[in-house]
């Protein structure tokens, strides 16, 4: 059995998120100035609720169902680990391109609440998909991500004006691995990139020792179904879930409309090279929200 590519649509394909009619309704969706200027500052913002109970229920179905490598969608990932830890005592699964494959982690690309809100952090600009991933550490064994910045693996894209969003569909915590942020390391420039479920610690061998005294990682404790947002140049990090319950997370990860591509090889695995110096679109690279029309 196939199933059907769902990147060839750029619109919901159900009703799991409501798109609104009019521009009155986008209102209760938008970010406050408070929490703007702590993003700005700080290069993350947290406990932004972007998803309901029902929605929580229907991603984590999803999920659960597109982790068995046996999944007729399977081939549609661009990238995909059952265990992507390099500790073998350890579990990360991870995978790239689920918005292929089931129509709510299709959908919540559309999910308003979160369209507007990194419009918004990109000071109103339009919206533009580069590419989502799955996480989930299992209860106990759970491994580690380690500290990083997300675009020293984007480079491959630019200018600098991208925008992570991840996702819990579990409450998380310092038990269960909850992502951690060093505030303010957004201004550290690029940092060279380590493995990214290697040891916790790597990135430290590019610190400076100002970058290692100013180093005080922060937890970000999350209900599920809120979501925190972060600089493309935000070092961050999670530990390992050491609890009896698991941590799952959707990221969804964009840029700036306009966005160039930076190399003439493969972006992502299975999509078609965009020459070095074209703008980021098409099929794989849709346009999410545009502020000026809605």
């Amino acid at each position: 059995m196939s199933v059907l590519d769902l990147s060839e649509s750029h619109q919901r394909v159900s009703s799991l998120f409501t798109w609104p009619q009019h521009k009155s309704e986008w209102e209760q969706y938008r970010l406050s100035t408070d929490q703007l200027e702590f993003f700005e500052e700080y290069g993350y913002l947290a406990n932004v609720r972007l998803l309901n109970e029902e929605q929580i229920a229907v991603l984590g179905r999803e999920l659960q169902d597109i982790m068995d490598p046996g999944h007729p969608g399977h081939s549609l990932f661009y990238e995909f680990a059952s265990n992507e830890s390099t500790d073998p005592a350890k579990v990360v699964f991870h995978a790239l391109g689920a918005w292929r494959i089931t129509q709510g982690l299709h959908d919540i690309l559309w999910n308003p609440a979160f369209v507007m809100a990194a419009s918004q952090l990109f000071g109103d600009h339009a919206v533009r998909f580069w590419h989502d991933q799955l996480f989930y550490k299992p209860p106990f064994n759970g491994g580690v991500v380690a500290w990083h910045q997300d675009y020293s693996y984007w480079t491959r894209t630019g200018p600098i004006q991208h925008l992570t969003c991840w996702v819990g569909l579990d409450d998380t915590n310092t038990e269960n691995g909850c992502l951690h942020y060093i505030p303010g390391s957004h201004r550290w420039g690029l940092l060279q990139k380590p493995v990214l479920t290697g040891a916790m610690n790597g990135l430290f061998d590019f610190l400076t020792d100002e970058q290692k005294s100013a180093f005080t990682p922060v937890p970000v404790i999350m209900k599920a179904g809120e979501a925190v947002f972060h600089h493309p140049l935000m070092v961050h990090g999670s530990f390992e879930n050491r609890s009896a319950r698991p941590r799952r997370g959707v990221v969804i990860n964009v840029f700036k409309d306009g966005t160039l591509s930076n190399s003439d090889e493969v972006l992502l695995q299975g999509v078609p090279p965009i020459a070095k110096g074209h703008r980021m679109e098409g099929q794989f690279f849709p346009l999410l929200f545009d502020p000026s029309v809605m």
